[in-house]
């Protein structure tokens, strides 16, 4: 069995594949000074409610852009499952060639998002990943990582306007009932959910312009399915995007 983990800022995404089939997927908070026996602690206990054993563990792939974790992830692995794990960078072999100006830059999550994409239409796409930051990835189709955009947010926006302000309550992000607000708290849901929906919508519009009218479009991170439900372009949601980017990387390790 494989064992991929995704390591963001705001979680830690973690999915155990038999074969070709995620089996399970665990969503775990960032806490940047976690030990590794305390992840060994969370794993096995992780694995004991699934019905499984970290002895089934023969890979370990990661995606990390907290760089405060990898040691500990990497002590974790070779303590608990007795194998050095592959941690994704620019200069892995994903199957795309990277056209960005500082490959340095890039997030592993980018690429193996990007990957996954590109072995879902094999054609030009776009992967809008709605996480602690909005990024937008782009791929050629003749299998290029061209760059994306990096926008705030919502949920920093959300905290940013209630620490910003004097009066504005912090609100939950959810789906107006209407346009207009008849108070301030639907009123704020309202500027978040359609202004963030235009600001997706306008930007893909702009990537489709780049890459062509037959470009696709995929979303994924946790308010992808809101923001999919008046989006013109974000259609397909994939909230495991990551770790089938992450699977389709160590196949291709391996079969190198």
């Amino acid at each position: 069995m494989l064992l991929a983990l995704d390591a963001g800022n705001s979680n830690v995404t973690i999915g155990a594949f038999d074969g070709q089939r995620l089996v399970h997927r665990w969503r775990l908070r960032t806490i940047q000074d976690q030990t590794a026996d305390e992840w060994g602690v969370l794993m096995r206990n992780l694995f004991s409610l699934a019905g499984l054993e970290l002895a089934q563990i023969d890979g370990i792939i990661i995606a990390s852009v907290v760089p405060p974790l990898d040691g500990s992830l990497t002590a974790m692995a070779e303590r608990y499952f007795g194998t050095r794990p592959v941690f994704v960078t620019h200069e892995t072999d994903t199957g795309l060639a990277i056209r960005y100006t500082n490959p340095l830059e890039i997030g592993a999550d980018r690429i193996v998002n990007s990957v996954a994409a590109w072995e879902r239409y094999r054609s030009a796409c776009v992967v809008v990943d709605l996480g602690t930051a909005i990024t937008f990835d782009t791929v050629s189709g003749n299998a290029e990582y061209l760059g994306g955009i990096i926008c705030p947010g919502i949920g920093i926006s959300i905290s940013a306007l209630f620490s910003r302000t004097a009066r504005l309550p912090l609100v939950d992000f959810l789906e107006p009932s209407a346009l207009i607000g008849k108070n301030t708290v639907t009123a704020i849901q309202s500027g978040l959910y359609y202004g963030f929906t235009d600001l997706i919508d306008g930007l893909i519009d702009r990537l489709i312009g780049e890459l062509g009218p037959e470009t696709k479009v995929v979303g994924t991170g946790g308010q992808a399915k809101m923001i999919a439900k008046s989006s013109r372009h974000i259609r397909d949601i994939d909230e495991d995007i990551t770790l089938h980017g992450l699977h389709l990387v160590w196949k291709r390790l391996q079969r190198s």
